[in-house]
């Protein structure tokens, strides 16, 4: 295994800060937290002209990766947006993708228009009161949507929160209970019986929502995966959004740890920089300690999907529950290293922070994934 970046992959990267840097500022994020939406569409439509929506998806479809690895080169789009505390459904939309491109051809032309930045599609899997459920064999547990037969289509109803990019969304991927076990269907945000109620969340830019079906009528045709296709496509989307959370969460501290370098070099007390006390030393050699392995294991994530999804699991769910653990301690020591200022509205950590703490909870807390190592585990034995 292998961290080193080809040319290309150097290549992506770069032409993805630079465009972070030129139009998604810190001044620009904070000014798109003060609209309702935390994004703008035609900044959306630019971003997937970039490439970042096509990682995921067949090239016939109009999708594509730069040098064969999806996954590892969209989470390098991931550890940018973390870096700049940028906006924009990219972890939502990428396990959408992900479960529509398992689908086959059937989806290939709403496919298309996702990559495009032409529609907008996210994920509806949480439901109140459930963490994120794992596929268990051929099933989903704790799934209060139901999705039941109506004449040659069908009635969708339920609950879905901590939807991202809710109220910005075209389309959602629903999972829902169905006749025959574990279904997933594409539910247009339109369709008469769907409201969605936008919801407070921590990160300044990440909006959320709750999106209720009543009896939503769905056609046949809208019908994603059923069975236990179904419960392999959500295991596929969950794998997904982990490994782009963590990614995002790495690049979020990796840039609250630099900023916390460079005040520490600039902060004088008692004639002396922060940086010349020795028991602060420690604390930052600790702290880089643990972000680089933060970032080693999410880019094992990532190249261990891309090599065989199959039997990513595992690791994926070291890389979720590490990441979401370590970086957090990170996060709050380098707040407290800053003093009064680091808790402040005008200084920019509380961003960084947010973003690492919103992605500590979203898509597996640690101890979710940490469980599921052990149903592993316990499974393989």
């Amino acid at each position: 295994m292998t961290f080193e970046l080809t040319a290309d992959q150097r290549l992506f990267q770069s032409t993805t800060r630079e465009f972070l840097a030129d139009t998604m500022s810190i001044a620009a994020v904070r000014a798109a937290g003060e609209t309702e939406a935390g994004f703008d569409r035609d900044w959306w439509r630019q971003a997937a002209e970039l490439g970042w929506t096509a990682m995921l998806v067949p090239e016939e479809w109009g999708g594509g990766s730069v040098s064969g690895r999806p996954l590892t080169e969209l989470s390098l789009v991931a550890e940018e947006l973390g870096r700049s505390c940028a906006p924009g459904p990219l972890v939502t939309t990428s396990a959408v993708l992900a479960g529509l491109a398992a689908a086959g051809e059937r989806f290939a032309e709403v496919t298309g228009e996702v990559v495009a930045g032409e529609r907008i599609a996210v994920w509806a899997v949480y439901e109140p009161g459930h963490g994120l459920e794992f596929p268990r064999g051929a099933s989903v547990p704790n799934v209060g949507a139901r999705l039941t037969a109506d004449g040659d289509g069908y009635r969708l109803s339920g609950l879905k929160d901590r939807v991202e990019a809710a109220g910005q969304a075209d389309l959602f991927l629903v999972t829902a209970t169905g006749p025959d076990g574990p279904v997933q269907v594409l539910v247009p945000a339109d369709a008469p019986g769907v409201t969605v109620t936008p919801t407070w969340t921590l990160d300044l830019v990440r909006r959320t929502g709750e999106v209720r079906f009543d009896e939503v009528a769905v056609p046949a045709d809208a019908v994603v995966h059923t069975g236990a296709g179904a419960a392999a496509a959500l295991e596929t989307e969950i794998q997904v959004a982990a490994v782009l959370t963590a990614a995002e969460t790495v690049g979020a501290t990796d840039r609250a740890f630099d900023a916390t370098v460079g005040w520490m070099f600039d902060r004088y007390t008692f004639g002396r920089p922060l940086a010349s006390y020795q028991a602060l030393k420690h604390r930052m050699a600790d702290n880089k300690t643990w972000l680089e392995a933060c970032r080693a294991t999410a880019a094992a994530a990532a190249e261990t999907y891309d090599d065989d999804p199959a039997s990513a699991a595992e690791v994926v769910s070291v890389a979720k529950s590490y990441v979401g653990a370590k970086a957090s301690v990170i996060a709050q020591d380098c707040v407290q290293i800053h003093g009064g200022i680091g808790v402040t509205w005008e200084h920019d950590l509380h961003l960084y922070l947010r973003r690492i703490t919103l992605g500590r909870a979203l898509y597996g807390t640690p101890e979710e994934h940490r469980r599921r190592i052990t149903d592993l585990i316990t499974a393989a034995a």
